[in-house]
């Protein structure tokens, strides 16, 4: 902007702006997180702007524009980045599995307050359970009996095998 103060103000202005730059790139980019670092360029590039803009004002310089092309981690920055990922897919992959569980026993608490209600669904389901096993090729089937058909044959089992009290005529019968 000023010519006459780029050459009496600073010995080489070229140089001073270059090494300006890369020293508030340095401080602001250590000021960072990370994750803003890679993710919000614009930001840093206004930032390292109005910083060297400022300080090459008295030398009658005008920063119109800082632009970052690369950004270069240090290996060990790099696989902290990448483990970092990978555990953040982890937590996500786990939610959604667990949201999915979830979901699945609202159902299953669902289906099992109506099949309460209606003790006719519980069989149409078994029916359809055996449908489907027939449908399928195995030289086994299972055919499970449901409890409710077995109660009235056990209880006759219950009741025919307790001890009956013997009488006075049995036990002078047996002397």
């Amino acid at each position: 902007m000023e010519p006459s103060r780029a050459i009496t103000e600073v010995e080489n202005y070229l140089f001073a702006t270059l090494q300006l730059a890369q020293t508030t790139l340095r401080s602001v980019g250590g000021q960072t997180e990370l994750d803003d670092l890679l993710g919000q360029r614009e930001k840093l590039n206004s930032r390292i702007q109005e910083i060297v803009d400022a300080q090459t004002e008295p030398w009658g310089i005008k920063v119109t524009l800082v632009e970052l092309k690369n950004i270069d981690l240090p290996q060990d920055m790099q696989r902290a980045i990448a483990a970092q990922a990978e555990a953040e897919r982890e937590r996500r992959a786990k939610i959604i599995g667990a949201e999915g569980e979830y979901q699945a026993a609202q159902k299953l608490a669902e289906a099992a307050e109506i099949m309460a209600r209606n003790p006719i669904t519980l069989q149409l389901r078994y029916l359809q359970t055996l449908a489907e096993i027939a449908t399928e090729h195995n030289s086994t089937t299972v055919f499970p009996v449901p409890i409710d058909l077995l109660e009235p044959f056990l209880n006759l089992r219950r009741s025919s095998q307790t001890p009956s009290v013997p009488s006075a005529s049995d036990s002078e019968r047996s002397k």
